[in-house]
């Protein structure tokens, strides 16, 4: 009965949104829609050909790694067949503040596999409060694994989860692993699917010089419907974008909510030091540490260190979200400030590892990060100086181009394999023109930093002149960078 609900819901928001977009045609003079009229639908489109060159090129090398490469991949590594078998598996979970119910549906996953895949296996529990532990032994007496799966714990103060990964990398050290150990890095809200371990443990052999991998993600959001298709959209914008970047084993992000390392990896105290240490030294904002973006800060450190990264499509995870806020907009704001914001710090010390290094492709993926918060502003900037100086149908051209473009790219998702609701094609938008201005706001300020679960904030300790430097200098680029933006808009139109 529930599914029938689902499907009617979905089933008329779709029809709502097509019969909204009809009627909005309807509305538009006829040359709009006239080949040889100079203000033709599609000439507006004109000011986003970067942004959808990119996208285009993004989906088809996607798509290609998906539905070709991939396969082929899967195929040869098959045939390695117990030659790929690790010597020993470490499940390292993390976890800090997080609800029991999910701890327990976490940790079951994991000790579930830890007994299911086969191999030696060690679960490394990194924690802080004593209820998780208790909480994880019950469920552990409850399986009573075989002698070769082990449970271990590594108590840490609440300080953060780089601490928490950087003591479970210490404590894994100490049981020397060799060259043919792995070890998974488990967020504590990461459900494991059935098999798991077994698909992804395998591509070390295969690809020697692949020192992490990440893979697919799936999400059980506890908050409204908006903001479960708001995740649930990213997860199918991210797998695409995921192999697209494998293609050239370039991933960007070993994310934090499951990714497979070698244990030479983790173990390595410049891996470990990235981890926990990582900082940045910037021209005018100074020298401040990463207080979050773990994930961003491996990807960094195993570029450095000279490794290729990895995807792994057929291999998911179900992520539990817990939105920070109740309220949609503040959720979503608060949620892009953080993600955001670690991907431009890492952003602005990444293309200095060059293109020897990095590829081609991955260091324009890199310079497009720059260039996209500005380009998704100039569309909707256009539209509204276009409609003021001359005529409001240029504004309703816009909002067509809009609706019939989005329906299209949600559409294409379909093809990620994700599920695609009536709600997509409003949300990207919405991630459009909130997620540039909140790009362009991270860009001058990326020192701020906080955790949407921890409540925790980077304190540098800085000198009161320091901090009203920064604070102010902040406001004049941002100022002196909008102001050049809107002249090049008002000569453009």
């Amino acid at each position: 009965m529930a599914d029938s609900r689902d499907y009617l819901r979905e089933a008329a928001g779709w029809l709502l949104y097509v019969t909204a977009l009809m009627g909005l045609a309807l509305l538009l003079p006829r040359s709009v829609f006239d080949p040889q009229s100079r203000d033709f639908l599609l000439l507006l489109g004109a000011v986003g050909i970067w942004r959808y060159t990119m996208g285009a090129i993004h989906y088809l090398r996607g798509l290609l790694f998906l539905y070709l490469v991939f396969p082929y991949y899967r195929r040869r590594v098959t045939r390695l067949g117990s030659s790929a078998d690790p010597s020993h598996v470490f499940l390292l979970v993390t976890s800090f503040r997080i609800d029991a119910l999910t701890t327990a549906q976490v940790y079951r996953s994991v000790i579930e596999e830890a007994i299911g895949c086969g191999y030696p296996t060690t679960v490394v529990c990194s924690i802080v409060e004593l209820a998780d532990e208790l909480l994880i032994k019950a469920l552990w007496d409850s399986y009573t694994p075989p002698n070769q799966v082990k449970l271990s714990f590594v108590r840490i103060p609440g300080t953060g989860k780089r601490d928490g990964l950087a003591h479970g990398f210490r404590a894994i050290s100490r049981h020397v692993p060799d060259a043919d150990a792995v070890v998974a890095v488990v967020d504590g809200d990461t459900v494991l699917s059935a098999g798991l371990v077994r698909q992804t443990v395998c591509w070390f052999k295969l690809f020697p010089n692949v020192g992490g991998l990440t893979t697919n993600e799936f999400c059980e959001v506890r908050g409204s419907y908006l903001m479960s298709q708001w995740h649930k959209l990213r997860f199918a914008q991210r797998h695409i974008n995921m192999c697209s970047m494998a293609l050239g084993k370039r991933v960007l992000t070993m994310t934090g909510r499951m990714s497979v390392f070698r244990a030479q990896v983790v173990t390595n105290p410049g891996f470990i030091q990235d981890v926990e240490r990582d900082y940045l030294q910037h021209w005018r904002l100074g020298r401040f540490r990463f207080l979050t973006g773990d994930d961003k800060s491996s990807w960094y450190s195993l570029m450095r260190l000279g490794y290729d990264t990895f995807y792994v499509p057929d291999a998911a995870i179900n992520t539990v979200e817990h939105p920070p806020e109740k309220n949609f907009f503040k959720a979503s704001r608060k949620l892009m400030f953080r993600w955001y914001g670690n991907n431009l710090r890492q952003n602005s010390r990444a293309l200095h590892l060059g293109v020897r290094r990095l590829g081609w492709f991955t260091s324009l993926v890199l310079l497009d990060q720059r260039v996209s918060m500005w380009a998704s502003l100039l569309g909707p900037s256009v539209a509204i100086i276009a409609s003021l100086k001359y005529t409001f149908a240029y504004l309703m051209i816009y909002v067509l181009w809009i609706g019939v473009t989005r329906l299209i790219l949600s559409l294409l998702l379909l093809a990620s394999g994700h599920p695609v609701g009536p709600a997509y094609p409003l949300i990207l938008y919405y991630n459009q023109l909130v997620g540039a201005m909140v790009k362009i706001y991270v860009f001058f300020r990326l020192d701020q930093q906080s955790w949407t679960r921890q409540k925790t904030k980077l304190d540098r300790g800085l000198a009161s002149y320091q901090r009203w430097f920064n604070t102010w200098s902040s406001r004049a680029m941002t100022f002196s960078a909008g102001s050049v933006f809107c002249a090049l808009l008002m000569w453009i139109v």
